[in-house]
């Protein structure tokens, strides 16, 4: 028998070193033109590009990330059957900058553990919280990472119009070009990214499915660029529905009051993909 209450609790570190060369290969991707200099602050969510999980070949799972049952509860065994995995949001607070080419330390822990009964069936939510600190071991960022786990059978969420009004827009599209890039960048191996055949026969999807915090980020860059003087102090963002590679999506701001400014993803069939909200000092 799996307890998944016997991860609760569970904590890891790692080290890195905020080299400026990741960054700019993501603002390459994407086609921004930021320059970047040593002794510079990371910018917000890029983060996510370092403190990589790269687990030998062996230790993977059927959907290529690291097999569960390590740091991460084993929701299949648990289950009986296998799980699907999505990273369904993040709680961000920056509480001080990091800069480029200083050592950093990520700690991690599992917060907290819960199932749940949703209209698309049954749900696990692990929330891991992860904590990283600069040179000198001041905390830097509080990040809290929610991920959710589903049967393959479980319906897909009902569809839901996204707002209309906004003032900050920007259109994208991600090509499976782009999916690779940031793959291989945040060294994720979720074949639902690159493997169009398991995508669509394995998980249900009609193509691959954009990274979640690749939307995530774009959606903070909107965000930035139009407060370019402050930096930001809190992020959140929540997963509503896939985006599929290949397909239009609008990026979309609207500003709530002078230090925050609410954002969502309009899918090309105009639905809410994402919901997220950006605070400034």
């Amino acid at each position: 028998m799996v307890d998944l209450r016997d991860w609760v609790g569970r904590s890891e570190t790692r080290t890195d070193t905020l080299r400026p060369e990741i960054v700019q290969a993501l603002n390459a991707a994407l086609g921004r033109e930021d320059v970047l200099l040593p002794g510079t602050p990371l910018p917000a969510l890029r983060h996510w590009l370092y403190f990589l999980d790269m687990q030998p070949r062996d230790a993977l799972g059927r959907d290529g990330h690291a097999r569960l049952g390590g740091f991460l509860p084993d929701v299949s065994a648990y289950w009986g059957m296998p799980a699907r995995r999505m990273w369904a949001g993040s709680r961000i607070d920056f509480q001080a900058p990091l800069w480029l080419c200083e050592p950093v330390t990520r700690r991690s822990s599992i917060e907290s553990i819960s199932e749940k009964q949703g209209r698309a069936g049954k749900l696990v939510f692990v929330t891991v919280r992860h904590e990283i600190f600069d040179a000198a071991d001041r905390l830097a960022i509080t990040d809290r990472h929610d991920i959710v786990y589903r049967p393959d059978d479980a319906l897909p969420a009902p569809a839901e119009a996204a707002p209309l009004q906004a003032t900050l827009l920007r259109s994208f599209t991600a090509d499976p070009v782009l999916l690779f890039r940031y793959s291989a960048l945040t060294w994720n191996g979720h074949r639902i990214h690159y493997d169009r055949d398991y995508a669509r026969d394995t998980e249900g999807y009609r193509g691959l499915v954009v990274h979640g915090p690749l939307l995530a980020s774009l959606l903070a860059d909107l965000a930035q660029d139009a407060q370019p003087l402050r930096p930001m102090r809190h992020f959140t963002f929540r997963a509503r529905r896939p985006v599929m590679d290949g397909t239009d999506f609008t990026l979309c701001g609207q500003p709530v009051s002078d230090d925050a400014t609410h954002l969502w993803i309009a899918d090309a069939d105009g639905n809410l993909a994402m919901q997220a909200e950006a605070q400034f000092l």
